[in-house]
């Protein structure tokens, strides 16, 4: 199954749209006592002006043509209010240019009678002009240097405020909602990795993160005593198996005279206690300490279990002062079943021996052992159900004595020894196991 292109985890999801979701809300606040603050102040606004106005008006109206120059320029010597005459040829900005803007307009209309004219610029001079007529003569009322208008310039901080606030809460809140899961995401991958006696805190607050954490450790306890019972029952087998094939091995050698079959009839005695050894290999528990391994002369001890040079050559060159941390007996177990995978399936013809190369690479911490054999490899499709139990690689490995459990084996244990494996066609034929094991030295 693909993984979609952008992937985020469930912290971050959850951060951005809570994000999104408060930032928005902040702002559609903000446009909201923006429209209410909006109306209110053109009201006021318009009064205010239309005031003055009709204070201008008036002043003129009542002077005659020779002293209304002198009222002119008294007023024009104001710096709140200036009027002057306005002219056929001045050139006007319109006044609406915004909500606000237009209901100013308006109201000024209203309360100043028709021919009104609102402007925010006059002759390329900026600011709130009110045009308004006394008897025959048009005047030009400046109020302030620049158009009124409702802006964020004043209240930025607060804004800023808002969006710092909702990032923390955000970001908070997710934190809240996903520890939960997270915690259950942690004992997910302790029971993956079979320590079935994880459990989860069944007295939370929320009781829907309540129920799934005491699903959760029911289902911990039935997977805990399934696990004992398979072990209980396979050393059973075992133990059951083993007394009747002592007995069966004492019987063949001393009642067949055929040398021949005997020592046939043994070999397959052999063989059924090979595999019941590799069923407890499968079935061992998960339980076990790790401390510093020198991998040299380990590889070395398993390489000398193979005594018979005609079937399998092991050439080594790992450093003798190279340690990793592992359990010294799993990890031999894991290169006796990887050797004697070699010895069995990369042998060309019964003449020529297997060949294994072991090496080291190192990767930070990490140290990689690879295992490359001279053989046929895999076909590329199966090469991901080499470590599925009871499955063999090719047809020709279905007629191979054995149980098909090695490379299983040798998956879990390493995943015990807390590394990984990593098994892949080498270039040039045969088979590549790479063991990914930390470094203790």
């Amino acid at each position: 199954m693909s993984r979609p292109h952008l992937a985020l985890n469930l912290f971050w999801r959850t951060f951005a749209l809570l994000a999104v979701l408060l930032a928005g809300t902040v702002f559609a606040w903000q446009q909201t006592f923006k429209a209410l603050e909006a109306e209110p102040r053109a009201l006021e606004s318009a009064q205010q002006l239309a005031g003055l106005v009709n204070l201008s008006r008036a002043a003129l109206a009542n002077t005659d043509a020779i002293n209304r120059v002198a009222v002119i320029s008294s007023l024009g010597g104001s710096q709140t209010v200036q009027v002057r005459v306005a002219e056929t040829s001045d050139r006007w900005l319109p006044y609406d240019t915004n909500p606000f803007a237009k209901r100013l307009a308006a109201e000024l209309g209203d309360r100043l009678g028709p021919g009104t004219v609102v402007a925010r610029g006059v002759n390329g001079e900026v600011g709130l002009f009110v045009r308004f007529t006394v008897e025959h003569d048009a005047y030009w009322l400046q109020t302030s240097a620049a158009p009124l208008q409702i802006s964020w310039a004043g209240n930025w901080w607060w804004i800023l405020i808002a969006l710092t606030t909702t990032a923390i809460g955000s970001a908070w809140i997710a934190r809240l909602i996903n520890n939960p899961l997270r915690e259950l995401s942690i004992a997910a991958g302790r029971i993956r990795d079979g320590e079935y006696d994880s459990r989860l805190d069944e007295r939370t607050r929320t009781s829907e993160i309540r129920e799934v954490n005491m699903g959760f450790n029911r289902m911990a306890r039935e997977l805990a005593k399934m696990e004992e019972d398979r072990t209980v029952m396979l050393a059973g087998i075992s133990h059951d198996l083993r007394t009747p094939l002592a007995r069966l091995r004492l019987e063949v050698e001393m009642s067949v005279q055929d040398e021949q079959a005997r020592q046939f009839m043994a070999q397959d005695i052999d063989q059924l206690d090979g595999i019941i050894n590799k069923f407890m290999d499968y079935a061992r528990p998960s339980d076990m300490q790790l401390e510093p391994v020198p991998l040299a002369e380990l590889v070395e001890r398993e390489a000398q279990g193979f005594r018979d040079p005609q079937q399998i050559r092991i050439l080594s060159e790992v450093p003798l002062d190279l340690k990793v941390w592992a359990d010294e007996t799993e990890l031999g177990r894991v290169l006796l079943n990887v050797f004697e995978n070699a010895r069995r399936y990369a042998r060309h013809s019964d003449e020529e021996p297997a060949r294994v190369d072991v090496s080291v690479a190192h990767s930070g911490p990490w140290v990689q052992l690879r295992l490359r054999d001279h053989g046929p490899g895999v076909p590329p499709d199966k090469l991901v159900r080499l470590t599925t139990p009871f499955f063999r690689g090719d047809a020709a490995r279905t007629a191979a004595n054995g149980a098909g459990l090695g490379l299983a084996i040798v998956e879990k244990s390493v995943q015990r020894l807390g590394g990984q494996l990593d098994i892949a066609n080498a270039e040039g034929g045969g088979l590549l196991t790479v063991i990914r094991l930390q470094r203790a030295s």
